[in-house]
């Protein structure tokens, strides 16, 4: 079941890559000023990150160094996160969806090359995948990047698919 997953992530990857050829390369932005939360967690774990009661949107945004619609959305991104990341009433996190092993030499190397701020949390939880996919939502194939926007425990809105920059700022001060 695990290799149908990242077959049809990857084959996913490519079908909305089309839709981004239009797109740069990622473009570093300015690091910010908190310290960035990096690390290992599983599907229990960020649950708790991201069902907290405090009244924030949390912006939740599934991504894989992998992936190439993940990858050419993050400028975009990173831009927004730039613009809302001091609003106490937001918070972006990125959950990579790469293999654990990749943490230090793939996706730390990623983060840094490529200046990513928010909060990246890598969910090795693999094995349970189809346990948690459908809770995210239950019309989700697994396929990235997927976006999941929450507030007070309760999510707010789903998108499968890729999100353009002035899209991504329309549906974050929707729900703001």
């Amino acid at each position: 079941m695990r290799k149908l997953f990242i077959l049809f992530s990857v084959l996913m990857c490519f079908n909305v890559y089309g839709q981004l050829a239009r797109k740069k390369a990622i473009k570093p932005v300015a690091a910010a000023t908190q310290q960035q939360a990096l690390k290992i967690v599983d599907f229990e774990e960020l649950k708790t990150i991201i069902n907290k009661k405090d009244d924030k949107l949390y912006l939740v945004n599934f991504w894989a160094t992998w992936c190439k619609p993940c990858v050419a959305e993050l400028p975009g991104f990173m831009e927004v996160n730039k613009i809302y990341r001091n609003n106490p009433h937001f918070k972006m996190i990125l959950v990579s969806m790469d293999m654990a092993k990749e943490l230090n030499a793939g996706v730390k190397t990623f983060i840094k090359k490529n200046d990513i701020t928010p909060d990246v949390y890598l969910l090795d939880d693999n094995k349970r995948m189809n346990e948690w996919i459908p809770t995210i939502d239950t019309n989700w194939s697994g396929a990235i990047p997927a976006t999941v926007f929450y507030r007070n425990g309760k999510k707010l809105e789903f998108i499968e698919n890729v999100i353009e920059k002035e899209e991504l700022v329309k549906l974050i001060n929707r729900h703001l």
